[in-house]
């Protein structure tokens, strides 16, 4: 997604600046500059819970201060012409006959793939024109697809609610990159998009959908990401693996336990009891995603009791999980952690998202925020040759119309 991405930031941080740019750009004057409406999405950190999503499982996203704006001026032309405020490029389709087949490969993808599940749910939609900014930085795995998916869907209703659910509406953006994109994600990033809450994580049982709101400790404490300047190496063929994967090792167990769907169902013990029926590399792909699922409520519980110290190690038994059995870190993610978790006052630091590089997120003191600054910009260039991007991030709301 790192086409999408306007690096400083300023137009999707300043609605009143992009709205007043797209009205330059078309050339509306007076009340007519009245007719322009702005829409913004969320991207996300997860703070533990990775790839648990389309296992059935449980996961504590959050979603964060950055995102994706799009101004838009709605028109009754079922066409979308869609500006990217960093680049000048557009990209345009038309509402009808939308299909997974005919996509481009291009970021206008997810908007025509919005559209297209929107359409199959019943939605009404409106065309329009609009100027697109991000501020959600390059290849960070902090989820713009899923903020592009939101955005568009206010977007393409004319900058309101579509009418849908809340939660049908995260589902309609999953299906529209299950389906027409082609990655076969899970609900998180979509859920965490829509369902944003200002200072809290959220947590959601993926298989019922039932969900809360898990305040965290920020008073004292604050999250920082840590992107590795190593983009995001998520290629869709990656992701499915891992997917495939995790339902080969469910078609071993379910040969003899009829009552398991997903991985959800498994328990450490009965997972062990099949290690011989199952190729090793789906067995570690599971035993992560098992035991994965256990930390998720574990540090829900954690937080609830103030118990920090369980946070982290819950962290780093996550982590670690990822890299040697899930196979999603990277040596540069690995640095990070291991600078972040010799810094006095670093609670946690792990992975975020899908892996393959990106960002860790980090669980901080807010008085031990410089000297975890200081040490990756000492240790981590040095390791890796790379130049790290370090940056605190808020809980924020999810997805809406923003007022002009």
């Amino acid at each position: 997604m790192s086409s999408i991405v306007d690096q400083l930031g300023d137009l999707a941080a300043n609605p009143l600046n992009l709205a007043t740019a797209l009205a330059n750009q078309e050339g509306l004057t007076g009340h007519a500059r009245d007719a322009v409406r702005v829409v913004q999405a969320p991207g996300r950190v997860n703070l533990i819970g990775e790839h648990t999503d389309y296992n059935e499982g449980f996961v504590l996203p959050a979603a964060i201060g950055l995102g994706i704006s799009i101004a838009l001026l709605p028109t009754d032309e079922p066409r979308v012409d869609l500006t990217l405020a960093a680049s000048g490029e557009t990209a345009s389709f038309e509402l009808d006959g939308l299909d997974p087949s005919a996509k481009s490969g291009t970021w206008i993808d997810y908007v025509a793939g919005m559209a297209w599940a929107l359409q199959e749910r019943g939605a009404p939609l409106r065309g329009f024109r609009g100027l697109l900014a991000s501020n959600l930085p390059q290849g960070a795995g902090l989820s713009s697809s899923a903020a592009l998916e939101l955005a568009s869907a206010f977007a393409l209703a004319g900058g309101e609610m579509p009418e849908l659910d809340p939660m049908i509406l995260a589902q309609t953006a999953q299906r529209a990159e299950n389906a027409y994109v082609g990655v076969n994600c899970g609900l998180m990033d979509q859920f965490a998009s829509m369902f944003g809450e200002e200072g809290r994580a959220l947590l959601l049982d993926c298989r019922t959908l039932e969900h809360r709101a898990v305040t965290l400790p920020l008073e004292n404490f604050t999250l920082i990401a840590c992107h590795s300047g190593s983009p995001r190496r998520l290629e869709a063929s990656a992701y499915n693996e891992r997917r495939s994967q995790c339902e080969a090792a469910v078609a071993v167990i379910a040969r003899t336990e009829p009552n398991v769907r997903a991985l959800r169902d498994v328990t450490p013990e009965l997972l062990e009891a099949h290690r011989d029926n199952m190729d090793p590399v789906v067995f570690a792909r599971a035993e992560h995603i098992v035991h994965e699922n256990a930390r998720v409520l574990d540090a829900v519980a954690a937080f609830a009791a103030g118990d920090l110290a369980s946070v982290g190690r819950l962290f780093a038994e996550s982590q670690a999980s990822m890299r040697d059995l899930f196979g999603i870190s990277s040596p540069e993610l690995d640095a990070l952690v291991e600078i972040a978790s010799r810094v006095p006052g670093v609670i946690g630091a792990r992975l975020t998202g899908a892996g393959f590089g990106g960002c860790t997120i980090n669980l901080v003191q807010r008085d031990a925020i410089e000297a975890l600054r200081a040490a990756i910009l000492r240790e981590y260039p040095e390791r890796t040759g790379l130049t790290p991007w370090i940056f605190e991030v808020q809980p924020a709301r999810g997805a809406g119309r923003v007022d002009v």
